[in-house]
């Protein structure tokens, strides 16, 4: 990329980029959700063309893309996905079927014609193309899928990780990944690991796992939403931190040091200025010699200094940026003797505004007086959940594990209400807040403060102030259509609306999903500091293993194993 600018609207998103990936290199990119990351992938995939500057992308062995969201047709098969994936190579095999048919008449120049197909066709891996799709579809945990399957039929993660499969089987000799373990669980993203190390080629990978961008990168590059650039960092992910952590010692040094010369200038102007106006006369009354040459030198010692002052204002060193923070402190509704108030069934807001709980037949039970926060009895969901029971007590910590389409989505939206059970009952606390695995505010052209705001009391802009507080978004987001935002902020949306609804019990589906390496760890801060209790499916390893609490293993849709807090 040469001095690559790039904007949506009137929002700058990239200016006078420039960089460089080599092949054989092993970059991970990271930033702020909504600085540029995907865009920058769509670049260099050719999906999108910059405004001004140039991009030259030349890999003969091919680039492979995989955006943050699935482009499939809804109707097309598992085998349409995969044929479209392998079209440079199926393009391959018919020209080769069409020499090969004519190699009986062929002349010299049609014999090298075919040879050259042929030597096309085994550099690309062509033989061993179907044999690839079979390990990543067994490798992504989708080897239960047939082939004639409609790709509507496949659930959000099962569509994700088939993209994903498909982009690797065709191993391309530039791979451009964006949050490729979105989706999996523990035993895909060390498969998916362990394939990364072992790609010959070139390697450009958007992710918020720190473990792979540990393990599979050597060099990092950031995007800065507010100096619209990328800047590269070396020795991977830990030399990120490093660099970054001086470099921001080092700009706050110089602001520091920018505004004692401000202070040191104005309070030399002002000095000499009290000095010359102490003469107690007007130096055209006239002064003798001596006097005068006073005169003139506290005169020249104000000019000078605020010729000096002026010019450190012109060009000012500002504080860093403040990072985006997740601010706010979690906090529950409890009575005096701390019994939880109220039921209900969540709102349209993924908020769940009370509720007692629901036996298979709809019908609301109240609360117990057990000391129990949340229960769940005699649960089924079709096929996909078959529980004995749940419990969860005021305050405690809860991990639910298992394989992809083990039904751990399926628990979390029983126990949150957003999904009612073909049978049994569900009792849990009188404000729930949960998060969906994927962000579930629609987009629509209503602006995000006003998607914020939605449900709360008065117009819109009063809540501004409590939104900008919580650091997930700055003022100019705020106008900006829920449409126009992309997954990432999305996401920050909706933990907007989570911290401000109070709860005493959180349901979160992999909540790092689509965040900030930075916010990731914040949020892992604030639910440390959250005093309710939380139930929460994760796959981000790092999160898991700092995780402190009791462990759910499911399989299959039924419980195989539970672990008490402090026994991994």
């Amino acid at each position: 990329m040469k001095d690559v600018s790039l904007a949506y609207g009137d929002r700058a998103v990239l200016e006078q980029v420039s960089l460089t990936v080599r092949p054989g290199g092993r970059a991970g990119v990271i930033g702020d959700n909504g600085s540029g990351k995907s865009t920058l992938l769509r670049l260099l995939a050719g999906d999108m063309q910059p405004d001004t500057g140039e991009i030259t992308v030349s890999f003969p062995g091919g680039v492979g893309h995989l955006g943050q969201t699935p482009d499939l047709d809804p109707g097309d098969t598992v085998q349409d996905a995969v044929d479209a994936a392998l079209a440079e190579l199926r393009g391959l095999e018919a020209r080769i079927r069409l020499a090969e048919a004519a190699l009986a008449t062929a002349t010299p120049d049609e014999l090298d014609a075919y040879g050259e197909l042929l030597t096309a066709y085994e550099e690309r891996g062509g033989y061993q193309a179907d044999a690839r799709v079979d390990a990543a579809l067994h490798g992504l945990g989708l080897a239960h899928l047939t082939r004639d399957r409609t790709l509507g039929s496949l659930s959000g993660g099962e569509r994700a990780r088939l993209s994903l499969a498909c982009v690797l089987a065709a191993a391309p000799e530039l791979l451009l990944l964006d949050e490729p373990t979105n989706h999996l669980d523990q035993q895909a993203t060390a498969w998916l690991e362990a394939h990364l190390k072992a790609h010959r080629g070139t390697l450009v990978v958007v992710t918020h796992d720190r473990e792979l961008l540990e393990a599979v990168t050597s060099d990092i590059l950031e995007v800065d939403r507010d100096l619209r650039t990328v800047t590269r960092y070396g020795d991977g992910w830990q030399g990120y931190r490093t660099a970054k952590a001086a470099a921001r010692r080092r700009w706050a040094q110089d602001h520091e040091e920018w505004r004692a010369d401000v202070a040191r200038t104005a309070e030399l102007a002002e000095s000499a200025g009290r000095r010359l106006a102490g003469t107690g006369k007007d130096p055209h009354e006239g002064f003798g010699k001596h006097r005068r040459s006073h005169e003139a030198k506290l005169s020249g010692q104000v000019r000078a200094a605020r010729q000096r002052l002026a010019r450190l204002r012109r060009h000012p060193v500002p504080p860093p940026p403040v990072p985006l923070r997740f601010g706010a402190e979690l906090s529950t509704y409890t009575d005096e003797a701390g019994h939880v108030e109220g039921c209900g069934h969540p709102d349209g807001s993924g908020s769940a505004t009370g509720c007692g709980g629901t036996d298979g037949s709809g019908n609301e039970r109240g609360e117990s007086a057990d000391g129990l926060l949340a229960e769940l009895t005699g649960i089924t969901v079709g096929d996909r959940l078959r529980l004995d029971g749940l419990t969860v007590a005021p305050g405690e910590r809860l991990l639910v594990t298992g394989p992809n389409g083990a039904g751990k989505t399926t628990l979390l939206r029983v126990l949150a209400g957003d999904l009612r059970p073909d049978t049994g009952t569900v009792r849990r606390p009188a404000r729930t807040g949960y998060l969906p695995q994927e962000p579930s505010v629609v987009p629509s052209r209503r602006s995000l403060l006003a998607a914020f705001a939605a449900g709360l009391p008065g117009p819109p802009d009063e809540h501004a102030p409590a939104l900008l507080s919580l650091g997930l978004f700055r003022e100019d987001d705020l106008t900006v259509p829920v449409a126009a935002l992309s997954v990432g902020q999305r996401r920050r949306l909706e933990l907007a609306r989570l911290v401000t609804r109070p709860a005493d019990l959180l349901v979160l589906d992999e909540p790092t999903n689509h965040l900030a390496l930075g916010l990731v760890e914040e949020l892992e801060e604030a639910l440390a500091a959250y005093r309710g209790a939380v139930v929460v499916v994760s796959h981000d390893r790092r999160f898991r293993r700092g995780f402190r609490g009791r462990t759910l293993e499911l399989d299959g849709g039924r419980a195989v194993r539970e672990e008490a807090a402090g026994s991994r």
